[in-house]
């Protein structure tokens, strides 16, 4: 057990004994993370939504099997897995989404240092990938002198078995900075890591109105505290909303997607370099490096058997997402509801709502039988959905439709105590330096954190517990 700054000393280390067992030492001078919180679902296939009729948990499977198939650039069997690259950042949707099980964030030993050379591909690993760090991608603040904000794949198929006699280079990603937090490098790059997908269909079906009731509610104690927001859609509002319906996005770390569709197509576009039928043309149209492969890579199988087959896989992986079930809590101990009523005293909750409500009657599989798993769900995810100003520490100088350079999506925390990797660049692993990052010049939660840090010790540690419960 580790902490970043040395807050805390060995004597105080060893008083915590494991899990969620918190110091009850009076020397207990500053809160520290328990680490990841053990579960039976550890490495387990993961868990439907209850309550999925017979054709739901089919096509959640489907998506399932497909969201775990590792892509080639050309010579698989069927269509599926067909496509990968030129430019990639990983080869299966699962690889980034592994921890504690599929459809969940960052795994504790990182793949990409494998899938980069697989196939005989002559990749260099980038600076800030390691093998106990982050999956990671990276986006170039500026690109020839003008913005950019765009991802650049840290990979590429050139010298693959089945990537023909394409010749590309990665990109320049240096200087160096350091490798496990991802910060002190080239001041042009910043990083951004796996959000998870656990419960993603909840969050999709929660009306925009809902979110927006949510907003106007605790206006005062929102005011008092520096939390502000509004339904504007324009730059340095808290609302993100679509370009192309005037709806709220939320899906991303600056909710910069509105639908789990569009995330599933532009992650497999972009992190994979498969082209799809949301986005039918390739990043890097560099001849022979398309594998012999008909663009889109992915779409419709309209000679396919059964009849799940049929889809796309951005389809199918939006069904897996959609069905996927949220994560468990632990239960409950005098700690952790010590924690929660903390977690709510010094104002975390005004961002991190802790639940919202799906609509009435939210379609799945058909447009006339409203799915019951989907409609008039609790979606305990600790989340407002807006985005929020954090500040010059968090600020990565990038703008996603009205999100900007310093505005993040106010990260849902279901989960978050099985998780290994904090924050949108995954620069630490302790959830007591990720909530201190939240203060810096010009972040809506500063007050919120000085109110944290008033706290006893002990409160303080509750709440840390609280949060891995979660």
């Amino acid at each position: 057990m580790s902490k970043q700054n040395g807050i805390f000393t060995t004597a105080v280390i060893s008083m915590v004994v494991s899990g969620l067992c918190a110091p009850t030492s009076p020397t207990l001078a500053q809160p520290i993370d328990p680490g990841v919180r053990p579960g039976a679902a550890d490495g387990a296939p993961p868990a439907p939504l209850p309550g999925l009729t017979a054709d739901e948990l089919a096509f959640f499977e489907d998506g399932l099997s497909r969201f775990t198939t590792v892509e080639v650039v050309s010579g698989a069997s069927s269509s599926q897995g067909n496509g990968l690259g030129p430019r990639f950042n990983s080869n299966q949707c699962s690889s980034c989404h592994a921890q504690p099980y599929v459809g969940g964030s960052s795994p504790a030993v990182n793949p990409q240092i494998a899938v980069g050379t697989a196939e005989g591909a002559t990749n260099a690993v980038p600076w800030f990938i390691t093998s106990n760090g982050p999956v990671r991608e990276a986006r170039f603040i500026q690109a020839n002198g003008v913005a950019d904000g765009s991802v650049h794949d840290v990979f590429v198929i050139t010298g693959r078995a089945d990537a023909g006699r394409c010749e590309i280079s990665q990109p320049d990603f240096l200087p160096a900075g350091d490798a496990l937090t991802g910060q002190g490098g080239n001041s042009n790059i910043i990083f951004r890591i796996p959000t998870p997908v656990l419960g993603a269909g909840l969050i999709e079906a929660i009306p925009d109105s809902v979110i927006l009731a949510n907003m106007s509610a605790d206006a005062t104690a929102k005011t008092r505290v520096g939390v502000s927001g509004h339904p504007n859609a324009v730059q340095g509002g808290n609302v993100n909303l679509s370009a192309n319906d005037g709806t709220i996005t939320r899906f991303g770390w600056k909710a910069q997607n509105k639908s789990l569709l569009m995330f599933a197509g532009e992650a497999y576009n972009v992190e994979m370099g498969i082209s799809n039928q949301l986005f039918p043309q390739e990043r890097d149209e560099t001849p022979n490096c398309q594998g012999g492969n008909a663009t889109p890579n992915d779409t419709s199988n309209f000679s396919a058997s059964p009849a799940t087959a049929v889809l796309s896989d951005i389809e199918a992986f939006a069904d897996f997402m959609r069905m996927l079930a949220p994560p468990v809590p632990a239960p409950a101990t005098a700690a952790t509801l010590n924690g929660e009523t903390q977690f709510k005293n010094v104002g975390c909750a005004l961002c991190h709502t802790p639940t919202l409500t799906t609509g009435s009657a939210i379609a799945s599989g058909s447009a006339t039988v409203p799915s019951v798993a989907l409609s008039n769900q609790p979606v305990n995810l600790f989340s407002d959905l807006l985005v929020h100003h954090m500040g010059s520490g968090l600020a990565d100088g990038i703008t996603q439709g009205s999100a900007g350079p310093d505005e993040f999506r106010t990260a849902p925390l279901w989960g978050v105590g099985q998780r290994i990797f904090f924050l949108h660049d995954g620069r630490t692993s302790d959830i007591v330096q990720a909530i201190e990052d939240h203060a810096s010049p010009g972040s809506e939660a500063n007050q919120v954190i000085q109110s944290f840090n008033a706290l006893p010790p002990q409160d303080q540690q509750d709440l840390i517990d609280f949060l891995r419960s979660l």
